[in-house]
């Protein structure tokens, strides 16, 4: 069975800052040949003020529709094509509006999954925020698109996880994988 549509997201997507950035961009055309416009990757939208981001090419007639739903709900969202091989479509995501509630919504981590941020520091809050961000991100999407039942979401790395917690409550519906890339167990399997 082959997903409808497939999310892929990262903090390095439009976002050059580690090795990550090359593993999603460089599996990119494989992606687009197995799922074509049905492929959309998932970045922050980091980039403020007077930058622009050189990786990400604006276009905001995709989903021109949803986006209008998705700012009713709060969510803010540039679409656009990242600027690389085969320019596959993006949704950067501001998670900035999260900022003041973030007591409310890492509570409500803890009671569900008891995952524990008392002790996290802006380097956790920030990138658990952007996770938290997507998840609503996807379920809004797949709320509005219902012509494609079977999503898939994948996450990379720690930084996205409370993505996947996310929709795991909130849209059960979306199959998620999570994929971590450098961890203390994967290079003491792979050093023996």
């Amino acid at each position: 069975m082959k997903a409808d549509f497939l999310f892929e997201t990262s903090w390095e997507v439009c976002n050059k800052v580690g090795g990550i950035h090359t593993v999603i961009s460089t599996k990119a055309l494989n992606a687009i040949a197995e799922y074509g416009e049905n492929y959309v990757l998932i970045g922050p939208d980091v980039w403020r003020e007077d930058k622009t981001n050189p990786e990400f090419l604006p276009d905001d007639g995709l989903f021109s529709l949803w986006k209008t739903i998705a700012a009713g709900e709060g969510l803010r969202i540039r679409t656009g094509r990242w600027n690389i091989e085969g320019k596959p479509r993006v949704i950067l995501v501001d998670f900035t509006p999260y900022f003041g509630q973030q007591n409310e919504i890492f509570a409500g981590f803890w009671e569900t999954y008891r995952l524990d941020s008392i002790s996290g520091q802006w380097d956790y809050v920030e990138p658990a925020l952007f996770g938290y961000a997507v998840g609503k991100v996807i379920e809004s999407f797949t709320n509005y698109y219902r012509e494609y039942p079977r999503i898939v979401a994948q996450f990379h790395e720690w930084m996205t996880g409370t993505g996947v917690l996310y929709l795991k409550k909130y849209a059960p519906w979306i199959a998620t994988s999570f994929t971590t890339h450098a961890t203390v167990l994967g290079r003491c399997i792979a050093g023996n």
